[in-house]
């Protein structure tokens, strides 16, 4: 099996489980945080529905200085708009993710201010910054629904609200 089949069916799995989260999210509470240090459920929420486009750079980019990273932008508003931008973003990854074996083996290197903070493959870099990440954000992102008593989907099992 190629390195991009798996890929892409790991990615295909993690991306409709993080669609199903970001779906229950409520508009009327996209300002609440659990703590003052924490982001805005609607910040948090936006920051996972972006985190996709990350993959532009490992998969298409031999390095990226985070010296050079353009601001986040600002928070969505709605849950329309935060599904948009997921829905585009995701969208967008998975066409950049048909590379081949060797691709997906070449180096990628992280830097800060020029000097290299690692390199890994690009399949590396991919599954840790862009899969890892979203479902680290996306564990959050639940504990944030369950705060708010939003039912929770089923995410690797049933979920106390969804028995299967």
């Amino acid at each position: 099996m190629a390195i991009k089949d798996a890929l892409l069916a790991d990615y295909d799995h993690e991306m409709g489980t993080t669609r199903r989260l970001l779906e229950r999210l409520p508009d009327d509470r996209l300002v609440w945080k659990p703590h003052d240090k924490s982001m805005s459920l609607g910040g948090l929420a936006t920051h996972v529905s972006r985190i996709p486009q990350w993959a532009g750079t490992i998969l298409n980019d031999p390095s990226f200085d985070l010296a050079e990273a353009p601001p986040a932008g600002a928070d969505e508003t709605s849950r329309a708009a935060i599904l948009a931008s997921f829905d585009e973003t995701r969208a967008r990854t998975r066409a950049w993710m048909h590379k081949t074996d060797g691709e997906y083996n070449s180096l990628w290197t992280l830097k800060r201010g020029g000097q290299p903070l690692f390199a890994v493959p690009r399949v590396a870099a991919f599954r840790s910054l862009v899969l890892h990440h979203i479902i680290h954000h996306r564990g959050q992102l639940s504990v944030y629904l369950r705060l708010n008593d939003v039912a929770i989907p089923a995410i690797y099992g049933p979920s106390a609200d969804e028995g299967s």
